[in-house]
């Protein structure tokens, strides 16, 4: 989907204040409030508005060990185990990956003894055949998609 200058503004609105109104989104932006929802309704439609929600720290929940397991599969299973990792509540992320294994996993936990009860648990799931955990020691860039929606809002208004 292309994004212009105005939806760019709209998605930098939406990152830097997410609580603000949509009516005072409109204000800030000098357009009026039935553009701004038709905006919104068509960023959200095409996916590049996929949630509204609080972001959570799971270090503040109690888990702020981070680690990344690469998880190898039985050729085949790759579902079956896609499908079991969703229950393993210490899981916050899970992809299909090139390269050095199947799936790449954002594990959580509260301590290193706990990311070895969960890596233990992967171990046991059927179609698993083995895995390698990396720790994440310290963040360096926080998840963040301002600069993209910046490069993609100059893009577009290149001729």
């Amino acid at each position: 989907m292309a994004v212009d200058e105005l939806d760019t503004r709209i998605l930098r609105l939406l990152i830097e204040q997410p609580r603000t109104s949509v009516r005072e989104y409109a204000r800030i932006l000098g357009v009026a409030r039935g553009t701004l929802q038709a905006r919104l309704d068509r960023l959200e439609r095409t996916g590049v508005i996929t949630g509204s929600g609080p972001v959570l720290s799971p270090a503040a929940l109690g888990h702020p060990v981070l680690a990344f397991v690469h998880i190898e599969v039985t050729q085949g299973r790759l579902d079956e185990v896609g499908e079991a990792l969703a229950t393993v509540p210490e899981i916050v992320e899970a992809f299909s990956i090139t390269g050095g294994g199947d799936l790449l996993t954002r594990v959580v936990a509260r301590d290193a003894g706990h990311l070895e009860d969960v890596i233990q648990q992967l171990i046991r799931l059927p179609g698993v055949v083995r895995t390698r955990t990396e720790v994440a020691l310290r963040e360096r860039v926080a998840h963040r998609l301002l600069p993209l929606v910046e490069s993609v809002g100059r893009a577009a208004r290149k001729p």
